[in-house]
This record gives structure tokens, C-alpha cells and sequence, in this order.
């Protein structure tokens, strides 16, 4: 066989040679029982501060074994810290150090957070660490030597001796999610898994698991508070919306897609920006959004123009409330609609001059009042007044004051009278 052959079946054995220079520096190295050059440069170190005093390394003979991390190795080291200019050795793993490895194990396995246990085939402790013994509130020594039937509860040792028998029938790690009971009385939750071991002649089984009794239980409560809300949301007769940060809709009410002329599947998942029919307080809306998802206010209340998805329109009053906070910015805000106009087809755009004569007209002011408060003439009043009952479908002035209220041009619950866009420009909390 080649050096080439050699070194590729050494890979795969628990063996390992190296190369160093007088200085004893590994300038190459091979095999399957060291990682690295780094940790054949560390059993080099080791085994010469070891050996370099004794007269074997010395005179040649160069055959010890060794201990190195918890294994141990026959060394084969024939000219041992010579001073030529190479110097060539060979390590086999035989074994591990059984007064060093398993009491690092113990040590690592009784204080593990994870609870932890070995049980024979009849259901006697063989081991349990401290974590394990919590559970149960005693010590490891009180559970050990005991049988699962003088630890546990009998229906519960029932299932724990089933699961036993399972994992011992197939031979195979099991992992699985359990319920158990505390010496109070109280339940309790664990997952993890159960598996066969060998004990000496015979096979056990061992388990490890983590306490999720606190997980387990604000799991179920945010179960029942997500449901609470559904409830609330869902019968409140409100149309709301959950939008997140981007502006899509995750979750919405059955009055909120009545409102828009969809169905409810349809409206989750949507983009809320294609809810808006252009206005001009639009602008003003973005503003106020940027300022919710920054948290430089948490609650605004607001309007918009929604259109649903026939075309027709209505003026919303919102309610933007943001919830889920990150470190930098709101995950989401609930947008609730708390009064909303009759929904009519698109209308033509009022003027700023048209809409400020509609508020003056709700609040009892003759035509000459409202032409010397806006400094116009009669005339352009009486203009703007024609053209305002032709816009809104209005043939008197009373029908004209009611068509500006139901189609939420003015704000129902101010007065003096004035438009919804200036009594809700945005105000914050």
C-alpha cells in the first residue's frame, strides 16, 4: 500500500501519527483520532511534559500509553524529543479514562436544568438528577432506588410504565409531550425524549425533559384572550381592522367587510392604502400613520374616505390605536371605524370656499352673512349655493345642509357647524 493508500485508511481509524521538527512543532499530521493539527500539536505537548523526565522517552524505547482528554492511547515514539531535524510518532486510541469521564459526566448531568432519569425495565430509579427530583419536590437520593408506582400517582405511573415498555419493544429514542402531577396536586407539563441505554447487562430506558408547565399555561391564556377579542371583535357590530406596519390587513371584522362590499376572506390580506378613495386630507392620514408605526403617538383620531369595492364611497372616522411594540416601532395598529356617512357614489370634489359656505349655511347664516364673512360678493354665493345643490343632489337649502351631513362632508357632533376634516385633522394621544 502507498503512503497515499495509508493515510486515507488512518482517517478512518482511531488513529493518529504525526510530523514535528526539533523543536517538537507538529508539521503534519493525519489519521482519524485527533480533529486537527491543533489538537495533535496539544498530545504532542502533553505527552512530552509528561514523558520528557522519564529515561523510556529518553533511551529510545519511545512505547507508553497515555492520557489526553479523557481517552487513552498507546503512543508508539521511537526517538521520543530528539534533537534531529524530524521526529515521527504514532497514537491508537484503546480506551477512555473511566476515573475522568464519567465524573465529568455526573457532575454535568445532576445539574443540568433539564430534568433527567434512568429506570430499569420493572420501573425501579436507577439515577435521577436534581432537576428531575424538583418536579416532584424531593431530592435525587429520596427518588432513587424507588419504583415509579412510589413516585408518581397511579394513573400517572400507569402511562409513565406504558411509555416505558414502548420505547423498551422499539428500540428507539420516543419524543413526546407529557402531563404529569406534583406532590400539591397541581399539573404539570413536560416534553422532551425517552430512549433505551445500557446498564451494565441490561437495557433501561433514560429520559430528558423540560418543564413547559409555564409555557403550557400563557400559551392557553393568550388562547383564551385571542379569543376574548375575536368575540369582541366579531360582535361589537364595529368595523375594525388589525393592519400591520406594512399596511396589510391581517385580521378584520364581519362589519368591516360588510362595510367594503367583500367578504372577509377576501378583505384579509389586502392592502389598506386600496381602501382609500382619493381626498385631501390624505396627506394629513400618511402623516398621522408614520407618526403611529414610529410611536411618537399611540392612539390619533382621525377620518378617511373608504370606498368599497363597488365603487360607492363613505366618510370613516377612525380610530388608530397601535399594538405589538418593537424595540423602534409598532408591529400593527387596530384601526376602528366608530362613525361612518351614508355610502353614495362618488361625488365631485368640494372646494375648500365651497365647504366652508356649507358649514356657515348649517349654522342658520343668511346668504349676505355668509358673503361678508368670506368676503365675496351675493352673487358668488349664490353661485357657489346653485352649484353646491346640483353637486349634492340638494333641491332646498335644508336638503342641502342634510345631504352634507349624511355624506360626512360635515362633522355631526360639533358646532358650531364645520367639515370633518377640520374637526378631526388628527388629534394624538
Amino acid at each position: 500500500m502507498d503512503e497515499t493508500g495509508l493515510k486515507s485508511l488512518l482517517q478512518h481509524l482511531p488513529v493518529s501519527w504525526w510530523e514535528a521538527d526539533r523543536e517538537l512543532r507538529v508539521i503534519d499530521s493525519g489519521g482519524g483520532a485527533f480533529e486537527d493539527l491543533r489538537t495533535a500539536q496539544r498530545f504532542l505537548d502533553t505527552v512530552f511534559r509528561k514523558r520528557s523526565p522519564a529515561p523510556a522517552a529518553r533511551t529510545g524505547k519511545g512505547q507508553w500509553q497515555a492520557h489526553f482528554d479523557g481517552r487513552i492511547f498507546d503512543v508508539n515514539w521511537p526517538l521520543g524529543p530528539s534533537r534531529q531535524d524530524r521526529t515521527r510518532g504514532m497514537a491508537v486510541e484503546v480506551g477512555s479514562d473511566a476515573a475522568v469521564a464519567p465524573r465529568r459526566y455526573d457532575a454535568f448531568a445532576d445539574l443540568a436544568p433539564a430534568a433527567a432519569f434512568i429506570r430499569n425495565a420493572n420501573g425501579r430509579y436507577l439515577w435521577a438528577n436534581h432537576a428531575y427530583a424538583h418536579l416532584y419536590g424531593t431530592t435525587p437520593e429520596q427518588v432513587i432506588g424507588k419504583y415509579v408506582r412510589e413516585v408518581d400517582a397511579p394513573a400517572d405511573a400507569a402511562q409513565v410504565l406504558a411509555l416505558d415498555q414502548d420505547v423498551l419493544a422499539r428500540g428507539k429514542p420516543v419524543r413526546h409531550t407529557l402531563t404529569y402531577h406534583r406532590a400539591d396536586g397541581t399539573s404539570g407539563h413536560a416534553a422532551g425524549h425517552r430512549f433505551p441505554v445500557r446498564e451494565g447487562a441490561e437495557t433501561c430506558v433514560a429520559g430528558i425533559y423540560v418543564d413547559i408547565s409555564d409555557y403550557t399555561r400563557a400559551l392557553h391564556q393568550r388562547r383564551e384572550a385571542e379569543e376574548s377579542l375575536c368575540a369582541l371583535r366579531d360582535h361589537s357590530g364595529l368595523p375594525c381592522a388589525l393592519i400591520s406596519a406594512g399596511g396589510t390587513i391581517r385580521q378584520a371584522s364581519a362589519a368591516a367587510a360588510e362595510m367594503l362590499g367583500t367578504r372577509l376572506s377576501d378583505l384579509v390580506g389586502r392592502r389598506a392604502h386600496t381602501l382609500l378613495a382619493p381626498d385631501p386630507e390624505l396627506p394629513a392620514l400618511e402623516r398621522n400613520w408614520r407618526a403611529l408605526i414610529a410611536r411618537r403617538n399611540r392612539r390619533i383620531q382621525t377620518s378617511a374616505v373608504l370606498v368599497d369595492d363597488h365603487g360607492r364611497q363613505r366618510r370613516a372616522r377612525l380610530h388608530l390605536t397601535t399594538v405589538g411594540r418593537g424595540p423602534s416601532r409598532a408591529a400593527s395598529v387596530w384601526a376602528v371605524v366608530t362613525h361612518q356617512s351614508l355610502v353614495h357614489e362618488a361625488p365631485a370634489p368640494l372646494t375648500a370656499t365651497q365647504v366652508r359656505i356649507l358649514s356657515l349655511l348649517a349654522a342658520g347664516r343668511s346668504n349676505g352673512e355668509i358673503a361678508a364673512s368670506l368676503h365675496l360678493s351675493r352673487q358668488t354665493v349664490d353661485y357657489h349655493l346653485s352649484r353646491l345643490r346640483d353637486l349634492l343632489s340638494a333641491p332646498t337649502r335644508c336638503a342641502l345642509i342634510a345631504r352634507a351631513y349624511v355624506l360626512g362632508i360635515l362633522a355631526p357632533d360639533t358646532w358650531p357647524p364645520r367639515s370633518v376634516t377640520a374637526g378631526h385633522p388628527g388629534s394624538a394621544t
